[in-house]
């Protein structure tokens, strides 16, 4: 495991060719179909969400989509989903539920889109939504966070029965520049909050937040992007079979009881 600081970490998640979800999903995934809208506004690119096979087994996936360019970045709006893409993960879970599939979920967003329309449209319902009902999903649900986990734009997909991180992923209960802004009103200082935060996923493992961190080749993900694939595959794979052997019941116990014991506080 390496030792890299915070700040290293933030740098490794931000290079420019780290791999996304766009490299993920067919590395993991066969016969992989993408599933659009909400039924209720419209479609939402920072958030794709479809049905495909682990293996041999049939799961539900949705992912936050960060683009490898400029252009790819503006029509996801940089990963910062409105609220017509939670209610299309919401949707898609629900399906899942019917038939039994595995969902898993790919975290990568600094945070949910906090535009005016997006509020317009109801933004902190859809997250509030999403973490109460992937509560009580009666399927086995799994989140990686790929690289920024930030925020309730995280948590929307990340209530789960698990919960991996890549080795150099952050994820924190708010972005270190958000941070840095609230606390000492000076957003140059993120790096100093990135390091008092405690967001790696070392840090999360310690809290039991994290379940498995997941290694990545040194310098990072980008250096070897097959490799990081094949690492997230054996996780999923072994996974989704110890937790498809779950009573339902047992699952949804476990679930609820590895929330409700998230947070250190003193009195």
């Amino acid at each position: 495991m390496s030792k890299l600081t915070a700040c290293e970490k933030l740098e490794i998640i931000r290079h420019k060719n780290r791999p996304t979800v766009n490299d993920y999903i067919p590395a993991l995934f066969t016969r992989f179909m993408e599933f659009h809208g909400d039924r209720l506004f419209g479609d939402d690119a920072a958030i794709i969400g479809g049905i495909g096979y682990l293996s041999d087994t049939p799961v539900t996936v949705l992912a936050q989509v960060k683009g490898r360019n400029l252009e790819e970045n503006k029509q996801t709006n940089f990963s910062m989903p409105h609220p017509e893409g939670y209610r299309k993960a919401l949707r898609l879970a629900r399906q899942a539920e019917k038939f039994r599939r595995p969902v898993i979920c790919f975290v990568d967003t600094p945070g949910a889109f906090c535009g005016i329309e997006a509020e317009k449209r109801g933004q902190g319902e859809a997250i509030a939504r999403n973490i109460a009902e992937f509560m009580t999903l009666k399927t086995p649900v799994i989140s990686v966070v790929l690289g920024e986990g930030g925020s309730g734009g995280a948590l929307a997909l990340a209530v789960c029965d698990e919960l991996a991180m890549l080795e150099n992923a952050l994820y924190s209960v708010i972005s270190p520049r958000g941070a840095a802004s609230i606390l000492w009103k000076d957003a140059t200082k993120e790096k100093e909050a990135c390091e008092i935060l405690k967001i790696t996923a070392e840090d999360l493992t310690d809290f039991g937040v994290c379940d498995r961190i997941i290694n990545e080749p040194e310098g990072g993900a980008h250096m070897n992007k097959e490799q990081t694939a094949d690492n997230i595959y054996e996780y999923l794979v072994d996974a989704v079979h110890r937790l498809n052997m779950t009573n339902t019941d047992v699952l949804l116990e476990r679930r609820y009881g590895k929330f409700r014991k998230i947070g250190m506080f003193t009195e």
